[in-house]
C-alpha cells in the first residue's frame, strides 16, 4: 500500500488496511460461531474464511452506507455462501459493534507488535550511543541558546528514556475482545441457549464468549460498548511513541544544520536531495518523523472526544469516528517507528565538532559556575571539561541499566 499524501506509508504494509479489516471481521465471526457450536448453542459451525474476498471490498463498502457499518452486508454474504447447518447461525447473538470493535483490536495488536519490535531496536541503538558518547562533550542548549556543558551521551540517554517510557506504556495496553450483543447483555445468545435446552444458558454463553476470545488470542472482558478506554489507551500509547520519536527528530534536525554540523542522518542514495539545489542533504527521516509527531496527538484526542460522547448503549456517530482515526494513527505510528529505527541505526555523530563548539563557547557555558562560586563565597577556578558535568554520568549509568533490563526481559 502507498499513499501520496503520506510518504513512507508503504512501510506499514497491509497493517490496518481495508483487506486486513475484512479478514479480521471474518476471524471474529468464525471464532464466535465455532464457540457457539462447541458450547452446544449452535448445532454446528461453518467455514467463513475466503467466502468474501478483497475483490468485493468496493461492493461491501457501498452497501455499508445503508446500515452505517459494513457488518450487516458481510453477514448476509456469509450466510448466503456458507455451507451446512451452521450457516444460518453466523452472527447469531452478536451485534455489529462486537465484530467491529474486536476486529479493530486484532488489527491494532498487529500494529502494536510491529512497533514493539521497532522500539526494542531503538532501545539497543540508543543504549549503544549513550555508552559510546558518555564522555563526548557538547554544548547544552536551552531556549535555543548555549547553557552549560553536557555530553552527547546524556542527550542520547534522554532520548532513550522517552523511548523506554513509550514502550512501557504500550506494554500496559489491554487488548480485550468485545462480545456483548445488542446492548451489552448478550440477551439473544442467552435466549438461544435456553431454547436449545441448556440448564444454565448464562453460563453456556459466558463460556462461549471466553472461548471465542481465547481463540482470537485476546483478553476476555465484560462488554465495553460505550466504555472506550480500550481505544483511548491504545491511542495515548501510540501518541507517546510519536512524542518520543519526534523529540529525537527535532534534535537531529537542529544539530544537522550546516552551521551546527554535530549530527547527520544516515546517507542513502537519492535521499535528502532537492529538485533545484544539488548541494542539499535534507534530514528527510527527521522531517517525516516530526510530521507524525505533529499529527498523532490530534488523532488521539479524537478518540478521547469519541469516548466522551459515547452515549446510550451504542454511540451515534462517536463510535463511527473511531474507525478511520484508529487506522490513521496506527499506520502513521508504525511508519514513524520504522523511520526512527533507521535514523538511529545510521546516525552520524561528529564528536570533534561537538567538542570544538563547546570549547569555543566555554566562557558562556561555564558562566553558571562562576555565579555559583560567587554566591557561595568560594574561589571559582577554571573548570575543566570533566568537573562541570554534574550528575551526567550517573544519569547515563541509571538509564543504561534500565535499558539493559528492558532488553533482557525480551518484551
Amino acid at each position: 500500500m502507498s499513499d501520496l499524501f503520506w510518504p513512507g506509508d508503504e512501510r506499514a504494509g497491509d497493517l490496518v488496511t481495508a483487506p486486513a479489516w475484512l479478514a479480521a471481521m471474518a476471524r471474529v465471526e468464525q471464532a464466535w460461531l465455532d464457540a457457539l457450536a462447541r458450547a452446544g448453542v449452535a448445532p454446528a459451525s461453518a467455514v467463513l474464511t475466503g467466502l468474501v474476498g478483497p475483490e468485493e471490498l468496493t461492493a461491501v463498502a457501498s452497501a455499508a452506507e445503508d446500515a452505517g457499518n459494513p457488518v450487516p452486508a458481510l453477514v448476509a454474504l456469509w450466510r448466503e455462501r456458507a455451507v451446512g447447518p451452521g450457516a444460518p447461525w453466523v452472527h447469531r447473538g452478536l451485534t455489529s459493534q462486537d465484530v467491529i470493535d474486536t476486529s479493530l483490536v486484532l488489527l491494532l495488536r498487529d500494529a502494536v507488535d510491529r512497533i514493539r519490535a521497532e522500539q526494542r531496536n531503538q532501545v539497543a541503538a540508543l543504549a549503544a550511543l549513550a555508552h559510546a558518547h558518555r564522555g563526548t562533550l557538547i554544548a547544552g542548549r536551552t531556549l535555543t541558546q548555549h547553557a552549560v556543558p553536557t555530553t552527547f551521551g546524556l542527550k542520547a540517554a534522554g532520548w532513550l528514556t522517552g523511548v523506554l517510557d513509550a514502550a512501557e506504556a504500550l506494554d500496559r495496553v489491554a487488548l480485550p475482545a468485545q462480545f456483548g450483543g445488542a446492548a451489552g447483555t448478550l440477551s439473544a445468545a442467552v435466549e438461544l441457549a435456553r431454547r436449545r435446552g441448556h440448564a444454565d444458558p448464562v453460563a453456556a454463553v459466558s463460556g462461549a464468549a471466553a472461548d471465542a476470545a481465547a481463540t482470537l488470542g485476546l483478553r476476555p472482558a465484560r462488554p465495553w460498548h460505550t466504555t472506550r478506554t480500550t481505544f483511548t489507551a491504545i491511542g495515548d500509547a501510540l501518541a507517546a511513541g510519536t512524542d518520543a520519536w519526534g523529540r529525537i527528530a527535532t534534535d537531529v534536525a537542529t544539530l544537522s544544520r550546516p552551521e551546527v554540523g554535530e549530527l547527520a542522518e544516515p546517507a542513502a542514495p537519492g535521499r535528502g536531495g532537492s529538485s533545484t539545489m544539488p548541494h542539499k542533504r535534507n534530514p528527510v527521516l527527521s522531517v517525516l518523523i516530526r510530521r507524525a509527531a505533529l499529527t498523532a496527538p490530534a488523532l488521539a484526542s479524537t478518540l478521547h472526544l469519541a469516548a466522551a460522547l459515547a452515549g446510550d448503549e451504542r454511540p451515534d456517530g462517536a463510535w463511527h469516528a473511531e474507525w478511520p482515526t484508529v487506522r490513521d494513527l496506527a499506520r502513521r505510528a508504525v511508519v514513524a517507528a520504522s523511520h526512527a529505527s533507521e535514523l538511529l541505526r545510521g546516525l552520524e555523530v561528529d564528536a570533534g565538532r561537538m567538542r570544538a563548539t563547546a570549547r569555543a563557547a566555554w566562557p558562556l557555558l561555564t558562566a553558571e559556575r562562576g555565579s555559583m562560586a560567587a554566591f557561595a563565597g568560594l574561589p571559582g577556578g577554571e573548570p575543566s571539561e570533566d568537573d562541570y558535568l554534574g550528575i551526567a554520568d550517573t544519569v547515563i549509568t541509571g538509564t543504561l541499566a534500565r535499558a539493559y533490563a528492558y532488553l533482557a526481559a525480551g518484551r
